[in-house]
């Protein structure tokens, strides 16, 4: 069976701005699953081995899209580089937000997508992100979430919060781009006028979809605890913990084996039978 890859599509959000999109699914002539994966923090749709994913949940039969927010960092002309990082600062979870709908409101019209069986995977902030759009769109059938927050309240805190508030910005160093990125205060005022809105525990108990929670037990970035809290204010998701694994379940950037790491690949088999499953 032959897979179909469109890559760089461009989405236009009037909200925020143009960003891409690529989608990833087998030539078999039926409607399939529409599984959207949702990036975290410093990430972008190309990262790693997220490529190599998107293959395996297309041979298993679903039509996968992945994505760049508008204002991950990266440009329409250089999606793989945070080349723009004026708008990594202008960044908020508003903007993310509008833009998962707008990734879902095209692929929705594509003729090859059962609209009705529709998923989201978060990766980290990620997560947080897809758990209050699952809540907020009852078109969502399934959210899956890996390695996911348990709160997008993650902002700097006490005198560093003052310091941010004072300055206007505070910058955080990309360990491997050695970029200091910037955070406008704006983020803060966006999250403090819709607190609501972005309550991820909140979104979680209301949530109608199907559940799937995955987090790795040595995740040196967003604790395993984050997952077991997730999976307690929804009862009736499933938790599958991934023994040893870290916060991008063995993968980096760059990504250069042609083979997933072992520990993506369980969780990416695990995805795949609960959408079968659930689907």
């Amino acid at each position: 069976m032959g897979l179909t890859k469109k890559q760089n599509i461009i989405i236009s959000n009037p909200q925020t701005r143009d960003f891409l999109a690529d989608a990833c699914y087998p030539e078999n002539g039926e409607r399939l699953p529409l599984v959207i994966f949702v990036h975290g923090y410093k990430g972008y749709k190309d990262w790693g081995a997220w490529n190599l994913m998107a293959e395996k949940f297309a041979e298993a039969g679903f039509f996968f899209v992945k994505f760049n927010f508008s204002h991950n960092g990266t440009t329409v002309e250089d999606p793989h580089n945070f080349a723009d990082l004026e708008a990594f600062g202008n960044n908020n979870y508003s903007k993310e937000l509008s833009d998962l709908g707008a990734v879902i409101d095209y692929f929705v019209q594509d003729e090859k997508v059962d609209n009705h069986k529709i998923v989201l995977i978060g990766h980290s902030r990620g997560g947080g992100i897809s758990i209050i759009k699952t809540y907020e769109d009852e078109r969502i059938h399934g959210l899956i979430t890996l390695a996911s927050v348990d709160t997008l309240d993650r902002f700097p805190k006490n005198e560093a919060f003052d310091n941010w508030k004072k300055a206007g910005v505070y910058y955080v160093t990309n360990g491997r781009t050695k970029q200091d990125m910037p955070h406008y205060y704006q983020f803060y005022e966006d999250y403090e006028q819709q607190e609501h809105r972005f309550d991820v525990e909140r979104a979680t108990e209301m949530a109608k979809a199907h559940v799937l929670i995955i987090h790795g037990t040595h995740d040196e970035t967003v604790n395993v605890k984050n997952a077991e809290h997730l999976h307690i204010l929804h009862p009736n998701s499933k938790l599958f913990l991934i023994e040893n694994a870290d916060h991008t379940f063995g993968a980096k950037e760059p990504w250069e084996s042609s083979e997933l790491p072992s520990d993506l690949n369980t969780a990416t088999e695990k995805c795949i039978e609960f959408i079968r499953e659930k689907m």
